[in-house]
């Protein structure tokens, strides 16, 4: 289900010059604006949640998961040279597999550990914040990825849509909308984070029980269908 040279090309082409500046440009954001918030207001753990939950899981880590889990495959299926990959006596759903690992492997990076360098920083893991928000991030990627992938796979406008689904959907509509923060990743993440934490500092709309299941079937399932796309992307090209 997994193959390194298939890895080692999404990789290479992940972590490209242009896209490693945009992958790094807001984990180096979250972690000034914590440096200066720090020196002007102290160690203040509500001001931690609040930074962690509004700047680094609300628009960091989807935005990151755009660029990991789109530009995972998006860009081959996009240029033409998908095919050759497609050429290669490899099973279709291997091929999506090992894209999934490296985006969510890539958004962790990118999202988590700067997430957790913030907390740190903030207040020094006070009542488990920092922790909690990094649990919070890598749960995240995995969901931002499996979703993120798919789109990519089934959309040439890919990261529009994944920009809109994280920053209007989630970011707008959650916080008018009670009915849509069931349906956030965000959510779902927070209720790992709220469990973690153990305090009223980190909420969550959604339960536990139901967050986790949420994870769990959309992650299956954007990843099952991403391979059924790619499938039917085959047989088109050979038709």
């Amino acid at each position: 289900m997994y193959d390194p040279t298939v890895a080692r090309l999404t990789y290479r082409a992940l972590l490209g010059r242009r896209r490693a500046l945009i992958l790094g440009a807001l984990p180096l954001l979250l972690i000034a604006i914590s440096v200066v918030v720090r020196g002007l207001a102290g160690a203040d753990d509500q001001t931690a949640a609040d930074l962690l939950g509004g700047l680094a899981l609300a628009t960091m880590v989807p935005i990151i998961g755009v660029i990991a889990g789109t530009g995972a495959i998006g860009p081959e299926i996009d240029d033409g040279s998908v095919v050759y990959l497609l050429s290669k006596p490899l099973k279709r759903p291997t091929i999506i597999f090992t894209k999934l690992i490296v985006a969510v492997a890539v958004t962790m990076v990118f999202s988590a550990l700067p997430t957790l360098i913030a907390g740190f920083i903030l207040n020094g893991n006070g009542q488990q914040v920092a922790v909690a928000y990094t649990v919070a991030a890598l749960v995240a990627s995995i969901a931002y990825a499996a979703l993120f992938l798919l789109l990519g796979t089934v959309s040439r406008h890919a990261v529009v849509f994944g920009l809109v689904y994280a920053l209007v959907w989630e970011a707008l509509f959650g916080s008018l909308v009670p009915g849509a923060r069931t349906l956030s990743v965000q959510q779902w993440s927070l209720a790992v984070a709220q469990k973690v934490a153990g305090g009223d500092l980190v909420t969550s709309e959604v339960g536990l029980t139901t967050a986790t299941v949420f994870l769990v079937v959309v992650t299956v399932l954007a990843t099952w269908y991403a391979g059924q796309k790619l499938r039917a992307l085959t047989l088109a090209g050979e038709e």
